[in-house]
Parts: C-alpha cells; structure tokens; sequence
C-alpha cells in the first residue's frame, strides 16, 4: 500500500478529512442503534458493534500512536487484549467466538476511548512530525475501519434480523432492481492484464500487476434475481446432491437450508429482511446473502458457471457493478512475486490464502474507493450474512 503526498500541507489535510470522515461515518451507521444492539454476538461470524468501534480504535493507537509518538500512554492497557482481532505479532488476545460475552468496558468507555484515539491521531497529522511510514499507516488504518464499516453494516443486519419482530433499522444499504433484460457480454480469447496499477492506495494482495491468458467466454450483463433464484428453489434444487459440491450438500444438508438467508416463507409467500423490516421478496432485486455453495449450485442448475476472478476483472470496463460483492470461481491464493509485510501487518492478507474464495466487485455497503475492479474481497464459502450475489459466464 503506498500514499503519495506531492504537496505536504494540502496532502497532510486531506488526509485528516479522510481521517475525520471515516471516523464519523462509523458512528453514523450505529446511530440508528438502541444501547442492547451493540453487544450481541448471535454467531462467531459476526461481531458485536461495540467490538467494531473499539476494535479499529485499537488499530490506530496500536500500530500508530505507540509506535511513532515517543512517550505515549495507551489508554486502557487492557483494551490491546480485548479488541485485537487476530493480529499473534500483537500479543494474545479474546478469542473470536467470546467478542460478545464483554459487557464491559460499556458503550460509553468505548466511544470515551474512540474519541480520545481520534483527537490524538488528529494532532500528529497535523503537527508536522509524521514520517512517510507514519502518513502510510494512517492512510491503511483509514481503509481498515472503512472495511470494518462493511462487516459492521453485515453484522448489524444479522443482529437485527434474527430478532422475533423483525425491527427496522431504516432505509439504506438497499440494491436496485435489474430490470435490464439479460445479454451475453463476450470477451476475446488472449493475454490480460490483472493487479493494481498507478498511484493511489491498493492492498498488497492487489500487487503485483501480472499477465494471464483466457481462453473466450461470455460473461452476463446484470446480476441474477430473486425471481429467477426463487425458480431455482422450486425446481427441487436444495434436494438435488447432483447440482452441489460435496462441501456444499453437507452444508446444506446440515443446516437445513432452503433459501437464501433472511428468507422465510409464510402465508404462501417468501418473504425477506430487510433493513426496513420483513417484506415480500421482490423478483426483480438481485438475490443476495448466498453462500458460494449456493451460487455454485445455481450455476450448475443453469447450464453455465461462475467466472474467474481474472474473467470478472477483464469484463467489469464493460458492464455495471456496484450492487452486491460477487462470488468467482477462484480460489484466494497470492498474485506472482506477492511478498507479506513484516510483523503484524504482514497478516493482514497473506494469512487468510487457504480455503477462501475470491468475491468482485462491490456493495451497497462498500465505502467509497473500496469499489475498484482490482479489488479481492475473500471469504469462505459457506459465508451468507455478507452481501454476496450471483453473475454467470460460459465458456465458448
């Protein structure tokens, strides 16, 4: 990752407005939250709001504040054991699956500390003594709570989603219809370039920009429907083992499922969770919160399969995105010549490239700038509370 900062002064306040913005747009997605919502952690997957806002406070004060600023205090010694994720060079930590059991610190301590971390971070931006190191942790700390902003918006919809009634969180991070008709976008066989390139901040699984060869195929134009999945689910297709991974029909067999999540049929209709509370499912929305079991499965039903991730790169100039992260066939694995970071920083990537699989594209819940079309977002394939979607290709 690199920022480049051609003109000192002006470069030094953009980057405490990117700074002050990020911070504040954290608190504005758990604004619409009653004090009970931040605690609960109903899955191991999902964090407790409240561990989010400490969480990407500790990153700053941890890799930033004690590391350049001579003298500095951390604010609560106990906080580096409670909010590190899953950083071993940083010293041990809570464990994943008992983010929710602290009810204490309180909300209150958290944003105490949120504050304090802002306003000290702030201050050395400013003060003129932030190395090129320093400036560069910044700017990584920035897209780290930006993408913690996203799980956040996840974990909320899945706290507030498995609750009896249904409560509405209000009316945002909501996808669009596709109302386009369906067209197959082809694309020339021959030699493509992947990765990141120019100026500007990447992730270091984005790097190094290399050259790979793709035999012809045809990728869709928009994103696959609730309607067209909801032919899927009465086709049979969740008791048919002949569409599934050996990995998937276990999974689906185990945990009984049948439709995508949030969905629950009632009254003779499928209804789903939204953040404006239970709803019919609209057939022209794009399906989303699906596993990659389940958007393998699809695939399968239909005769075509899922691209490649270096597919989905040399196509996306050509058709619109933005709607939901979208599963590829592509296993995470490290780009040609990719080398992690020393220290805890070089876990950030490099440690998840085992029995992952690679998402593109974006979200309704992507902060700006997350959205480029060399971004690897992974995860495992039996994740659904993430906002994950379907696009088909073929070969030719």
């Amino acid at each position: 990752m690199s920022v480049k900062l051609s003109q000192p002064q002006s470069g030094l306040a953009s980057l405490l407005d990117q700074f002050k913005a990020c911070r504040l747009h954290t608190e504005k997605i758990c604004a619409p939250l009653e004090m009970e919502d931040y605690v609960p952690q109903p899955i191991v997957d999902v964090s407790p709001p409240k561990w989010h806002l400490a969480h990407t406070t500790w990153f700053f004060e941890q890799f930033l504040l004690s590391k350049f600023i001579t003298g500095y205090r951390v604010y609560d010694p106990d906080f580096a054991y409670l909010f590190n994720s899953y950083y071993n060079n940083a010293g041990e930590r809570v464990l994943r699956p008992n983010r929710g059991l602290m009810s204490r610190p309180p909300v209150r301590e958290v944003m105490a500390y949120r504050a304090h971390v802002t306003e000290k971070v702030m201050d050395f931006i400013m003060s003129g003594e932030a190395s090129k190191e320093a400036l560069d942790i910044v700017l990584l700390g920035i897209n780290h709570e930006q993408q913690h902003q996203e799980l956040l918006v996840y974990d909320i919809k899945y706290i507030l989603g498995h609750q009896p009634t249904f409560p509405a969180y209000g009316d945002a991070f909501a996808t669009q219809p596709e109302h386009q008709e369906q067209q197959w976008l082809g694309m020339d066989e021959g030699v493509y370039e992947i990765g990141f390139a120019g100026e500007g901040f990447c992730y270091d699984n984005e790097r190094g920009q290399h050259r790979v060869f793709l035999e012809p195929y045809q990728i869709s134009n928009k994103l696959v429907t609730n309607g067209a999945y909801m032919e899927f689910i009465d086709s049979g297709a969740y008791r048919d083992f002949n569409l599934w991974h050996a990995d998937g029909w276990d999974f689906v067999q185990n945990h009984r499922l049948r439709a995508p999540l949030y969905w629950h049929h009632t009254a003779g209709e499928w209804k789903q969770y939204t953040f404006n509370g239970l709803v019919p499912v609209d057939p022209n929305l794009p399906v989303q919160h699906l596993s990659f079991y389940e958007a393998y499965a699809f695939a399968e039903w239909k005769g075509v399969r899922l691209p490649t991730e270096f597919e989905w790169e040399a196509a996306s100039p050509h058709f619109a995105w933005g709607q939901l992260w979208e599963w590829t066939g592509s296993a995470y694995l490290p780009y040609p010549g990719f080398q992690k970071a020393p220290g805890a920083l070089g876990e950030y990537n490099g440690k998840f490239m085992v029995n992952q699989h690679v998402l593109r594209g974006s979200s309704s819940a992507t902060p700006k700038g997350h959205s480029r079309n060399s971004y690897r977002n992974f995860f495992a394939p039996p994740s659904r509370w993430i906002f994950s979607g379907i696009r088909l290709a073929q070969s030719l």
